[in-house]
């Protein structure tokens, strides 16, 4: 009798580190779901600004017009990707056309100067900031959960109930990883 009772409290406290275990990667997932929740607010902020910065830019820019088509298109895509992936990839291409759409912008002075454009420029230049802080969260949850569910002995648990790899928020074009070069020389 007293072998049995062992055996059902060996049993209890095994039930009890699961629950604990398979409660954790919950968690952990839902948090990682908050975090690119939280992204997804500031990419749709940035989706909104570009219409308004495009349409005040055009009158000012008509020798760029393949840049602003472009970013037109890339904001096009990025709305409509439907996996992390295809996100991911996407905003960093839309991330690479909002910076040639800078540097454009340095030719034309009076365009430099409305306010318009500038008010516009610095809620964009406010939203990109929010995305960077945004993406550092997520990717910090998804190591997390990647931990947690790669870990002994949750991986277990996460096998049986088919947990899956949560996928990082990261800079796709190379050029963007380059550290800038800065030259004081005329």
């Amino acid at each position: 009798m007293t072998a049995l009772w062992i055996i059902l409290g060996i049993i209890a406290v095994l039930a009890f580190m699961v629950i604990g275990m398979y409660n954790s990667l919950i968690r952990l997932r839902n948090q990682v779901k908050n975090a690119w929740a939280q992204i997804d607010v500031q990419l749709k902020r940035r989706h909104d600004l570009i219409p308004n910065l495009i349409e005040t830019v055009k009158g000012y820019m008509v020798h760029e017009r393949q840049t602003l088509e472009s970013i037109t298109k890339m904001r096009s895509q990025a709305m409509n990707a439907t996996t992390m992936e295809d996100r991911v990839k996407a905003e960093g291409e839309l991330s690479n056309m909002l910076g040639r759409l800078q540097v454009a912008v340095e030719a034309y002075p009076d365009l430099k100067a409305n306010q318009n454009f500038l008010a516009l420029q610095e809620e964009l230049t406010s939203t990109e900031n929010k995305i960077s802080f945004a993406r550092q969260s997520y990717n910090d949850q998804v190591l997390f959960y990647n931990n947690k569910k790669q870990t002994f002995p949750t991986n277990i648990i996460a096998g049986m109930f088919n947990f899956k790899d949560e996928v990082f928020f990261e800079i796709q074009d190379q050029a963007e990883k380059e550290v800038p070069k800065v030259s004081f020389q005329q």
